[in-house]
């Protein structure tokens, strides 16, 4: 059996191989639709899009494009990888991404699972929570892209889809798979198409991962990733590769407060660089003075940190193209000097550095914090980090650096 999966970002597509890998699947990940099938060898093949707030049509282009190559490299299962707060317009693109493959696919039912406990994000009676906080009540209230105004995931599926929503409740998830699956099929003849699953812990994921072993579709956050592995992994010896020192930066684009705290801490042991706003507009050899910097800071034993987290992010869009695109030509820049190492920071930055370096695919490495692991490129020439904004503890980006081992120790 080879499971495939559809990501609808960069960092989602790592926080899904990451897990997936971490808990014993041969896993490659590719940087969008590769023009060839995968290779033999992997159980897992991640496909990473950029169709989170892409227009609706676009997205769901994208998506099937992957469906049909995965199908192509022989996957018979399929995972539809979305955030777990549910990033997403009431229009979509969530529900309309997961229609089209619901069609393609000839199927009619599906489950919608976003929670990931060990991170924090849980489903009960239906509505989505951050820790202890509802949603709509989080940080991701703020979101510049995809504000969250709701937790409620039967609403949020309403706005933005065509089918019928139901909920298995947590009285019946934590009866066990048995009675799961008997509510899965009482709603199946009831008419309904996506069955919202709360979920407070894993073993919760676990009964909803045996319940719907015979799904061709799931859909949801990483959280089912790891109950999927251990039903599918055959290669328990697998092994990920150990992360190289070399020359690297740390780039934040993120504004979460979770990315927040992270440069607040790591400037206290790194140099550190804000980017502003006003030169990535106005001057057009920024990203070069920028390189400049970093290259004049990378001897020492921290990575230099360029980062354009705020508090306040320009919710008017009008400075967030430039700062892709210095972020885009300071990434090129530094990858021409020899700097090889990339720890990234949100979602549409890493999208950015990735494109920047033209990497069409990566192995899997060690994880790092949940979701969030090392990653290579497939000629070994590139070594990153892509982490979701809202992932990883305060310390993440020294704790990166220090997994890291002299090439000489690295077999």
């Amino acid at each position: 059996m080879r499971l495939g999966v559809i990501a609808d970002d960069f960092t989602g597509a790592t926080d899904m191989a990451g897990f997936l890998a971490d808990n014993g699947m041969a896993t490659v990940m590719f940087n969008g639709v590769p023009a060839r099938q995968a290779r033999e060898g992997h159980e897992a093949i991640v496909v990473s899009l950029k169709i989170r707030s892409c227009p609706v049509e676009e997205a769901k282009h994208q998506a099937l494009e992957a469906l049909r190559f995965l199908i192509g490299s022989g996957c018979t299962r399929f995972y539809y990888k979305y955030c777990s707060t549910f990033d997403s317009t009431h229009e979509g693109n969530i529900g309309p991404v997961i229609d089209a493959l619901l069609e393609y696919l000839q199927i009619s039912q599906t489950v919608i699972c976003p929670s990931l406990p060990v991170n924090g994000r849980t489903v009960y009676q239906g509505y989505l929570f951050v820790h202890d906080q509802l949603l709509h009540e989080s940080g991701m209230k703020n979101h510049p892209v995809t504000p969250m105004a709701d937790a409620k995931l039967s609403r949020l599926m309403e706005g933005q889809s065509k089918g019928v929503c139901s909920h298995i409740f947590y009285q019946d998830i934590a009866q066990g798979p048995r009675r799961i699956r008997e509510r899965i099929e009482e709603e199946r003849r009831a008419g309904a198409n996506y069955l919202i699953v709360d979920a407070l812990n894993e073993q919760d994921l676990f009964s909803i991962a045996e319940a719907t072993n015979d799904f061709l579709l799931l859909t949801g956050g990483s959280g089912l990733a790891v109950p999927l592995a251990c039903q599918i992994a055959s290669s328990k010896g697998f092994s990920p590769f150990i992360p190289e020192r070399r020359k690297g930066v740390v780039i934040a684009g993120s504004c979460s407060v979770c990315t927040l705290q992270q440069v607040a801490e790591y400037k206290k042991y790194a140099p550190s660089f804000f980017l502003d706003s006003h030169e990535c507009l106005h001057n057009s050899q920024y990203a070069r003075e920028v390189a400049s910097w970093v290259l004049s800071q990378s001897a020492g034993e921290l990575s230099p940190l360029v980062y354009a987290t705020t508090e306040q992010p320009d919710k008017a869009g009008n400075a967030g193209p430039a700062i892709e695109a210095t972020f885009s030509a300071l990434t090129k820049l530094l990858a021409k000097q020899g700097i090889q190492n990339f720890i990234v920071a949100g979602g549409e930055t890493s999208a950015v550095v990735v494109a920047a370096l033209a990497v069409e695919g990566f192995e899997i490495g060690p994880k790092i914090d949940p979701g969030v692991p090392w990653v290579r490129s497939l000629d070994k020439a590139f070594q990153l980090v892509l982490k979701s904004g809202n992932f990883g503890e305060v310390d993440f980006f020294r704790k990166a650096q220090k997994m890291t081992a002299s090439p000489d120790l690295v077999l």
